[in-house]
């Protein structure tokens, strides 16, 4: 019998839900939300400003309005009826309650009745009357008054369902209330309708008017792309197209962000990781509202189940009280699983929105940051760095919109899952709220160790990001000097200082997950056990609603390790995007910048300082003092370092001013002394955005030299260039650089010593049909190491030491200070070599006569290039990012999944879920057997017995569950481990030719994007796939328990299903292939914009390279958003189609005979069947899921299949370890090209380069000078002919035994982020006595010393805080420490001065007497005193002899390039 404590605590449990729904929720939720509205109403009618004239209105209203009128008179009709409803039932209500003394709830009931009243009389008016009155060409209902409504449909049909679990519950609900609950629903339907369609209907709205006000201003050449787009004409999903791009998105968050961070006193934003979350959330607050609305009505619905389960074990029982409500409860159950589904969905694709809108803005808003970047900031952060902030970091913050709502969600499903549990177990829910709070807190402490793990990866990751982005920029110098290996294995250090990282997150994240996991079952035993300790009796149907309620509640808290994951990956990301939106930009007002036209001076700098380190103790210049008139050419000329290069950064705003004043008048263009170029179309880099025009594009070419170059490529002017010009010439990068000044037609142009990089005749073409033809009338500052450039400028600066030593014409300062007279002296030693050479007139002629040359390379092609001709029609270098097609193989999963041990973790894996799967229904199975059916009748064994069975069945599945989440995260870690090795020691053993037609942003992308997948998502998708198989397994198996007839509706719905799923997953699979595609374009963009920032400010092209971003990023959201709608179209039939089996079990268990299944197990089914919808999707998402992610796993492993390159030694042809002692190279019928569909470079060359002896290679730029350099090192081997040294063909040796006894100073120096010593000496094979020594022969041992750290001096990235000369003279240094046999110098003294060319020369003579030398230059003076002069046209050899001979010979090609050296530079 049961006890009077039981009795009370029965009656307790349905006399205090009831109160507290009808009373506190109902009323209470119900007037608060329409006092809100009948105050919006008022202070809107009230407080509104003065409308716009009635007429004036009339004159804009367009058709559309007709239309919309006649939804705003069925709002009307709809807001009067409900207003007259609601006055009726207040005074009924009143009437009814004034007899009974006013109780609380009849008082509750009164408020409510009044604030509804007043809240329909109020809005009813307001549309009659107001609304429409201010303007008549009211097109729309205001947005929150629609968001009102919905809200107004929600509270309706919660009211509905709480009246029918009353009424289930056996209590009375008044008539009036289900009239109320009648009128309301169909009233808010009817003006959501109104609402919606309304809006719809009007064709004439505001989506007709332009996105911008394009009467202001009119677009710019350089302005957005999007800047004019418009709504005309679109449709409603064209217009929610065009809302969902980066051009419409940037200025609404923009606003938002400006609006919270402002500009501190320095200038620099206030942004913090809160502000910069506030303003996503206000630019996305249409969206969070929305899915906010979806959250609240799915998580309501999904409680519904757990609150009727006891009612329906009460029917399976034959409770008399509900002997004829088995209808109506299955009815609440399917339309609560229907309203689940759909809410869910439309929740689930807002949030996809929001992800993607979320993600642009912040790439968008970091890639304006990082074109504004100052000097000093660009410093603090690497593009490593940068990279990973747009490719990871925006990506976390953007998945972070799946866990928004989390704050408020989390607390509202554990308050209405203990207020289930207060109904079926009175007070032994609040041991229940006990254990959730200790859950809850018990992952405090991990959680803040897992941030700081997380913290600490990312910091590593940046370290390795930058690392790996500037080798892949220099992999030819690291492969030249056979260096590739050694930096392999500093990538793979800093990755293992990384997966130290990684592990501890990873094994974190595994103890966390088990305690969650571990959470419901924990909950439930306390719960339970409480129930004993007080003797409150545990019926079955109490004992399942109760179970019920924790498998509902275990989503929030399964889910809580992802929360809680992604809740500190997305703060540390928005702290450090917060980080950098930080950095301290270019300051705007360094340099006034004036139209053009407004002044007669060009350029004028009064009193200027500058500091490259912001620094009045270390000044790069000062006391600047100049005038540049418009029209005045103004040559800058010094030694190197002396800063002529800073000195045109001061005038374009580059260099921190610390005092002074700049100003320039008119529009800029500015060349680069390290040539920019885009990897894009050669016509698309001249144009630079500019429209074509033909006739000056054509002039343009002449100009530059470039038209014959166009007609050697096999695309001409649409020949796309590889990353950083790899497929040009050093000459025609600069070509096409000049080019592309000259088309922008600016006021003034800055030139940065571009005449270095190309040869003497080139040089000198250029000199005079650009600066002194085309730019004739223009203002020019150009900087040149070339002396015989200097007469016709009209002023000359001589730069020395950061000041300017002497300013004046030519002839002024010829003698009139030291500094000058040192270059000019130089030059002259320089030209005493011609003293053997005839006079100019003699010169003339020779130069005259040039065309005859011309005829020698018209020979006929050789029979290996007539072969090979066909294949360049296929043509261009750089091709489509290749992606796999058709579904993901079977072997991308097979291989996964062995990497890790062999597989031999899957099996241990698997048997544990299923052990776990199984101890888990045991458990349940054994609450609801165990338990009584009521109270009334004794159960089958003991209550004692009952918790310590299902305790120590809750025990063994919460070790099944810890072991499996071991084996997962160890195997994970070691599959992540070895794709990363294997993928970076296959990129580093690729050939050339792989880095030279593949973007770094394509391997970027697969080091970050693809990597990061690997490490942290990948296996968990795939252990989700084999754990939800088994929990929908074991759901079907208790349910056909009861009702085997279930698998009717079952097989088949589940392949539908699976019909689905396969149809889905085609297009699915091809969307996120293209995204992966889409990717790779925005980090290239990325790293070549932030490259050339210098230059893309300089033209002002800043709002051009913006738009193209947008474009790239619209490009890559597209595919994703498809994706997203794509997965939601397949999830909303999964749940639709599950719900029907659900739907199908009730519907039988209700029909059968009373007393022929225990209501007990039939109840469990059911329990079980509730989660059957979401366990259905979560696995045929999950199966989605993980074929979008492993295609990182493909993209992957499609690099671990890159041809290699030749073995890097070979024992069998083991070497002598003084080979090369002669140093003599045979070059036979050599043929090279740089890829099987291009033409060839070198064509057929014989020729012999004795050993001891110095060789100099001249030919015009783009003649194969440094093709046949790259082919000597095996950059590319001959496609037809040999190379021997010393007898040896190169082609059968080891890479590293050939490229380690050879030398080479390259064309582009680079130093790369470290120290001197670090960069002079890489492999640490010297003593400081060596390094000193090598550092004073290639005259940088006194700047070494005047830094205090000597050489641990600081080296940034690209080796930026040294000038292009000292970066050369380095390089120089490496070739004196290495001293072997054969040395090349590929324009090793381009970016000097001649002084220091001289000083160099003689150097060399000392260093390298006895030593193959073979120099390419353009500077004639540097091959005069070759022994052999080689010269190069088209990949031909035309001339081979010695200097002596070529000079005799007035009409061979050298001795008319000395003759044109000599006659320009005299």
């Amino acid at each position: 019998m049961p006890t009077a404590a039981a009795t009370a605590a029965s009656a307790l449990v349905r006399s205090l839900p009831c109160f507290f729904l009808r009373t506190v929720f109902l009323h209470g939720a119900s007037a608060g939300a329409h006092l809100l509205l009948a105050l919006a109403v008022s202070g809107r009618w009230l407080f509104a400003g003065p409308g716009k004239d009635g007429d004036i209105a009339v004159g804009r209203a367009t058709n559309g309005v007709g239309g919309f009128r006649r939804y705003v008179g069925a709002a009307r009709c709809t807001a009067w009826a409900m207003a007259a409803f609601d006055l009726l039932l207040a005074a009924y209500s009143s009437y009814l309650d004034s007899g009974t003394g006013w109780p609380l709830d009849a008082l509750a009931d009164q408020a409510d009745a009044a604030a509804r009243a007043a809240a329909w009389l109020l809005l009813a008016a307001y549309l009659q009357f107001e609304f429409g009155r201010r303007r008549r060409d009211e097109k729309r209902f205001p947005a929150p008054l629609k968001l009102w409504w919905a809200l107004f449909l929600l509270i309706s049909l919660l009211t509905a369902a709480v009246h029918a679990a009353t009424s289930l519950d056996g209590l009375p609900v008044p008539a009036h209330s289900w009239a109320l609950d009648f009128l309301s629903v169909l009233a808010a339907v009817l003006l959501l309708v109104a609402g919606s369609l309304g809006e719809r209907g009007t064709g004439g709205s505001a989506s007709e008017e332009p996105l911008l006000d394009l009467t202001s201003e009119p677009a710019g050449e350089n302005s957005s792309a999007y800047a004019g787009s418009t709504f005309t004409g679109a449709g409603f999903l064209s217009a929610l197209t065009i809302a969902d791009n980066v051009a419409g998105l940037l200025p609404s968050f923009k606003t938002n962000l400006d609006a919270l961070t402002g500009n501190g006193t320095t200038g620099r934003r206030e942004v913090t990781a809160f502000k910069l979350a506030k303003a996503l959330v206000r630019t996305l607050r249409w969206h969070v509202a929305v899915t906010a609305l979806c959250a609240l009505v799915y998580n309501v619905a999904t409680y519904v189940g757990p609150y009727l389960i006891d009612s329906l074990v009460r029917y399976l029982n034959g409770d008399e009280r509900y002997a004829t409500k088995g209808q109506l409860l299955v009815l609440t159950f399917v339309a609560a699983k229907v309203f689940e589904c759909l809410s869910q969905q439309h929740s689930c694709f807002r949030l996809q929105q929001a992800r993607i809108r979320g993600r642009s803005a912040l790439v968008a808003v970091v890639y304006e940051k990082g074109l504004a970047l100052s000097s000093r900031s660009r410093q603090v952060r690497s593009s490593g760095e940068m990279i990973n902030i747009i490719s990871v970091d925006a990506d976390r913050v953007g998945n972070f919109s799946w866990y928004i709502h989390d704050l408020w969600l989390v607390p509202l499903q554990v308050g209405m899952a203990l207020f289930i549990l207060y109904s079926t177990l009175v007070l032994a829910s609040l041991a229940a709220l006990g254990a959730t709070v200790v859950v809850m807190l018990l992952n405090v402490p991990p959680g803040k160790v897992q941030e700081k793990f997380q913290r600490k990866l990312m910091e590593c990751k940046d370290v390795r990001m930058k690392a790996t982005s500037e080798i892949l920029r220099n992999m030819k110098i690291l492969k030249l000097q056979a260096w590739e290996m050694k930096f392999l294995s500093k990538i793979i250090g800093l990755r293992k200082t990384e997966t130290n990282w990684l592990k501890k997150y990873l094994y974190t994240s595994t103890m966390v997950t088990f305690v969650l996991w571990s959470a419901p079952t924990f909950i439930a035993v306390v719960t339970f056990g409480a129930c004993m300790l007080m003797g409150i009796p545990l019926e079955s149907g109490k004992v399942l609603s109760a179970l019920a309620t924790f498998r509902v509640l275990q989503e929030p808290i399964y889910s809580l390790p992802d929360r809680i994951s992604a809740t500190i990956q997305t703060k540390v990301s928005l702290d450090r995007i917060a980080s950098f939106l930080c950095l301290e930009e270019l300051p705007t007002d360094a340099v006034q910048r004036l139209p053009s036209g407004i002044s007669d001076m060009a350029i004028e700098v009064s009193n200027g300082c500058f500091s490259w380190e912001a620094s009045p103790e270390l000044p790069t210049l000062k006391d600047l003092n100049f005038q540049v008139w418009q029209g005045m050419h103004v040559a800058l000329c010094g030694t190197v370092s002396s800063g002529k290069s800073s000195l045109l950064s001061c005038i374009l705003g580059e260099v921190p001013k610390l005092s002074g004043m700049v100003r320039t008048c008119g529009t800029m263009a500015y060349v680069t002394q390290s040539a920019w170029i885009q990897s894009c179309k050669v016509q698309e880099n001249i144009l630079f955005g500019r429209q074509m025009d033909i006739e000056k594009y054509d002039k343009v070419l002449e100009s530059s030299l470039l038209k014959k170059d166009l007609e050697n490529f096999p695309f001409g002017d649409q020949t796309v260039i590889g990353e950083q010009g790899i497929n040009l010439s050093g000459g025609q990068k600069q070509r096409i650089q000049i080019a592309r000044a000259l088309y922008q037609d600016a006021d003034v142009y800055l030139f940065d010593d571009p005449f270095s990089a190309v040869d003497a005749h080139t040089g000198s073409h250029l000199f005079k049909e650009c600066l002194l033809g085309a730019l004739a009338s223009k203002t020019v500052v150009y900087v040149t190491h070339q002396v015989e450039f200097l007469p016709a400028a009209d002023l000359i600066l001589v730069i020395k030491d950061g000041r300017i030593a002497q300013a004046g014409r030519y002839n002024e300062i010829l003698g009139s200070g030291q500094e000058f007279m040192e270059l000019v002296g130089a030059h002259q030693d320089a030209l005493a070599a011609f003293d053997a050479i005839d006079g100019a007139n003699g010169a003339n002629e020779a130069f005259a006569s040039g065309g005859t040359a011309t005829a020698i390379l018209s020979r006929s092609l050789s029979s290996a290039e007539k072969e090979h001709i066909g294949n360049v029609e296929s043509g261009q270098l750089v091709q489509e990012e290749e992606r796999e097609r058709g579904r993901v193989g079977f072997w991308v999963y097979w291989k996964y999944l062995t990497l890790a041990y062999g597989g031999a973790l899957v099996p241990f894996m698997l048997s544990a879920q299923i052990l776990f799967e199984a101890l888990h229904i045991a458990s349940n199975y054994w609450m609801a057997w165990a338990a009584p059916v009521s109270k009334n009748i004794e159960g089958p064994v003991s209550m004692s017995r009952l918790i310590y069975v299902y305790v120590t069945l809750a025990l063994g599945s919460s070790l099944c569950l810890l072991v499996r989440a071991l084996f997962l995260v160890s195997a994970a870690y070691r599959a992540a481990t070895l794709l990363f090795n294997k993928m970076h020691v296959s990129i580093f053993r690729a050939p050339m030719s792989f880095f030279d037609s593949t973007p770094s942003g394509r391997i970027l992308n697969r080091a970050s994007t693809d990597q990061s997948q690997v490490d942290t998502s990948i296996a968990n998708k795939m252990g989700s796939i084999a754990f939800s198989i088994i929990q929908l397994v074991g759901t079907v198996a208790v349910m056909s328990q009861v009702a085997w007839q279930v698998f009717a509706v079952f097989i088949p719905v589940i392949a539908v299903c699976f019909w689905y799923q396969r149809y889905y997953i085609d297009t699915a699979r091809e969307l996120q292939r293209l995204v992966g595609v889409c990717k790779a374009p925005i980090i290239q963009h990325f790293v070549e914009s932030i490259s050339g920032s210098t230059t893309i400010r300089s033209f002002c092209k800043e709002n051009q390279f913006i738009s193209t971003n947008s474009m790239l990023m619209d490009t890559y959201s597209r595919p994703k958003f498809y994706n997203a709608g794509a997965m939601e179209w397949l999830c909303f039939r999964m749940d639709m189609l599950s719900s029907l089996t659900f739907a199908f079990c009730l519907v039988f268990l209700i029909n059968l005979p009373t007393g022929l299944i225990n209501p007990g197990l039939a109840g469990l089914a059911v329990t079980y069947g509730l989660n059957l919808n979401i366990m259905q999707v979560t696995l045929v998402s999950s199966m989605c899921n993980l074929e979008n992610k492993i295609i990182s796993v493909e993209r992957i492993l499609q690099y671990l299949q890159i041809s290699e390159e030749p073995p890097l030694s070979t024992p069998e042809n083991k070497l002598t370890h003084n080979w090369p002692s002669e140093g003599e190279i045979q070059l036979n019928n050599l043929h090279v090209k740089y890829a099987p569909q291009l033409p060839f470079i070198l064509k057929g060359l014989t020729v012999t380069f004795p050993g001891g002896m110095k060789t100099g290679i001249v030919g015009r730029t783009g003649s194969g000078k440094s093709t046949l350099i790259q082919s000597l090192f095996r950059i590319m081997d001959p496609t037809v002919g040999q190379i021997l040294v010393d007898g040896v063909d190169i082609c059968t040796i080891g890479l590293h035994d050939l490229r380690s006894r050879l030398s080479i100073i390259p064309q582009e120096p680079t130093m790369f982020e470290g120290t001197v010593r670090n960069n002079i000496d890489p492999l640490g094979e010297y003593t400081d006595n060596q390094i000193w020594e090598a550092l004073d022969h290639c005259q940088l041992g006194d700047e070494v010393r005047k830094k205090d750290l000597k050489l641990d001096s600081l080296v940034i990235e690209n080796g930026e805080n040294w000038s292009m000369g000292q970066r050369q003279l380095v390089c120089l240094g490496m070739v004196i420490l290495k001293r072997t046999k054969i040395l090349v110098l590929d324009e090793a003294t381009a970016s000097v001065d001649t002084a220091t060319d001289n000083l160099i020369q003689r150097t060399l003579r000392q260093q390298f007497s006895g030593v193959t030398v073979i120099t390419i230059a353009h500077r004639i003076t540097s091959v005069l005193d070759s022994d052999i002069v080689l010269l190069l046209d088209n990949g031909l050899a035309v001339e081979h002899e010695t200097p002596a001979k070529l000079l005799e010979d007035r009409s061979s090609r050298f001795s008319q390039l000395v003759a044109e050296y000599k006659m320009r530079s005299t």
